[in-house]
């Protein structure tokens, strides 16, 4: 790809429209970004772009630019249906994302990961394998460092693992990773998609230019992920954790099995520390990718019995009074919630904050059968009681300050206290992480 002397607009200037910028500058091309922000507010991305010849419109996004450009790069925060991107299309501009701008330039296999919950701890479990079998390994995409860092740095790798998420594959048009899995589908970011199928559509495309040589790992327990997975190109790898599969991956009696093309390999899991039902689901995928990507079983079981709990991810604080206390700051959404309510009994659940506009009835047989009591906070605390309360005692708290010290006054011996929200934390916190730090000092000052 030869983009020196092209007019390239990169829209958005997070991390990603930082890397993007700094990459196509290098490649000889007149660069602008764009971006809502002031120059104060975006004081630091625009230092790392001082030493290269670029446009800066800011605070502004003006049509004329975006229509005159020969490429537009749009950063993933950036919705599809901002009307100077619309117009963009409209004029025949070529518009594509940082995703698919990065895989014209890398040559190594990627194994590509999305669903909406358990990416990231897939990804990072599947980039341990990578590089405990010996491989040189970049481990990027929606986590840590995005793709074009990779083709930025020239660096020489044999493995490429991608976490990917919906809004990077709005804009992709020959993205095709080699492996790529799709772990679950459930309601989210109904705040930025018209309706739930627009979501799944979105999420789909990681599978749209593959061929019968790549591999689609599929979630053969989600009815949603299986009915799609019927119409792609890519060659089926099933993963399960409720059936036997002659071809796949799946659980069973305290053993993982790994069949493909006649061969098997067995994985006890009595010793691997991550628990919960939804790990044992991402262990699979990533085994599977590891292995369709040439991994061996040995070095591949020796890093799953070593892994540990990514921070945020049904995470252990401590126990008081026989009560074990779990901060699951990520369960953003209902189905993320639905897997930490499997993994437990007896529950005392704090859930609330942000509505993303997805609706909580899905959680409402998991509610009846463990919840035994139910403390909302935040925005969506009166819409999820309108929707849950009757299942169970419901109680309501002003802080999450607050909800811990009624979870441990009603919470008897041998129950669990889980933080699992099924909302974003925007309305009370700066963002998920601080809602986990502020849960677990509530939960240590008891």
């Amino acid at each position: 790809m030869d983009y020196s002397n092209k007019n390239i607009l990169v829209v958005g200037l997070a991390k990603t429209g930082v890397a993007c910028a700094r990459f196509l500058a290098a490649k000889g091309a007149r660069v602008t970004v764009t971006d809502m922000r002031s120059e104060a507010a975006l004081a630091g991305q625009l230092a790392e772009l001082a030493k290269y010849d670029i446009i800066r419109e800011l605070e502004r996004h003006d049509e004329e630019t975006f229509i005159t450009s020969d490429l537009i790069v749009v950063s993933p925060g950036v919705p599809m249906d901002l009307p100077q991107l619309v117009a963009a299309k409209l004029a025949g501009v070529e518009i594509i994302s940082e995703i698919e701008l990065a895989a014209r330039f890398i040559d190594a296999p990627l194994a590509a990961i999305t669903g909406t919950n358990g990416k990231t701890t897939t990804t990072t479990i599947l980039g341990a394998i990578f590089k405990h079998n010996g491989y040189h390994t970049f481990v990027g995409g929606n986590i840590g460092n995005p793709l074009i860092e990779l083709a930025e740095s020239h660096q020489i790798v044999d493995q490429v693992v991608a976490e990917i998420s919906s809004f990077q594959l709005e804009w992709i048009t020959s993205f095709r990773p080699t492996v790529a899995a799709l772990l679950n589908l459930s309601e989210d970011h109904l705040d930025r998609y018209p309706d739930y199928q627009a979501y799944i559509d979105a999420k789909l495309r990681i599978f749209e230019n593959q061929t019968e040589e790549d591999f689609a790992v599929v979630n053969r327990d989600d009815a949603l992920v299986w009915q799609h997975a019927q119409q792609l190109k890519a060659t089926l790898f099933p993963f399960s954790r409720k059936m036997e599969l002659d071809e796949g991956i799946f659980h069973k009696d305290g053993v993982i099995t790994y069949r493909h093309n006649g061969h098997e390999e067995c994985f006890p899991t009595a010793a691997i520390r991550l628990q919960g039902v939804h790990n044992l689901e991402n262990i699979m995928a990533a085994v599977a990718c590891a292995l369709l990507l040439g991994c061996r079983p040995d070095e591949t079981f020796e890093t799953i019995l070593c892994f540990e709990a990514l921070h945020h991810r049904m995470e252990f604080v401590r126990e008081v009074n026989g009560v074990g206390y779990y901060e699951d700051s990520k369960a953003t959404n209902v189905g993320s919630v639905e897997k930490a309510l499997e993994s437990f009994t007896d529950i005392t659940l704090i859930a609330g904050g942000k509505d993303k506009g997805g609706s909580y009835e899905p959680l409402a047989p998991l509610i009846a059968e463990r919840v035994r009591h139910l403390i909302l906070i935040g925005e969506a605390a009166e819409r999820m009681k309108q929707e849950l309360g009757s299942l169970t005692d419901t109680r309501l708290a002003t802080t999450l300050e607050e909800a811990v010290r009624l979870a441990a006054e009603i919470t008897a011996t041998g129950g669990t206290v889980l933080m699992s929200p099924a909302c974003s934390s925007f309305d009370m916190f700066k963002d998920y992480e601080e809602r986990a730090q502020r849960f677990i000092a509530a939960v240590k000052a008891l």
